[in-house]
């Protein structure tokens, strides 16, 4: 039997929280591949500044909205975004 409150608030939030996971645990395999072999020389700058900082705006829009699965997925995702960035960062000044 189907749960009525799954179809609820709730159960909109909690669809909100996988599709965060889903998406959030997709970077972490570039960010991994990034540190382990070093080679950023595929990877725009110019993008990952953009998605990094878009990333960062909706976590704060996800703060100030009181956004549970924004929040926590901008914030998650900016872990391997950030690392992505830097990386990038740290090849063009070598």
């Amino acid at each position: 039997m189907v749960d009525p409150a799954a179809n609820g608030p709730h159960g909109i939030r909690l669809l909100g929280y996988a599709a965060a996971a889903l998406t959030t645990a997709s970077f972490f395999p570039q960010a991994v591949k990034t540190l382990r072999s070093g080679d950023t020389s595929a990877i725009s700058l110019r993008m990952y500044l953009l998605f990094t900082l878009g990333i960062a705006a909706w976590a704060i829009y996800g703060l100030l909205t009181d956004d549970g699965p924004v929040l926590v997925a901008n914030l998650v995702t900016l872990v391997p975004a950030g690392v992505v960035l830097i990386r990038k960062l740290q090849d063009l000044r070598r």
